[in-house]
């Protein structure tokens, strides 16, 4: 019996730190600020023609 309440002791244990350590990542992704959305290249001519 006292391997059965270890099992269970060390199964509620490990589900309890999982469930932390979640937790703990989203609270870090969410303390990162958004990255601004800017394209690396730009078209200055973007509705003209391209030269055909």
């Amino acid at each position: 019996m006292s391997r059965l309440l270890a099992a269970a002791l060390t199964m509620v244990a490990a589900a309890a730190l999982a469930v932390g350590a979640a937790l703990g990542i989203v609270a870090l992704l969410d303390a990162t600020p958004d990255q601004p959305n800017t394209p690396l290249i730009t078209y200055e001519n973007a509705g003209q023609d391209q030269g055909r």
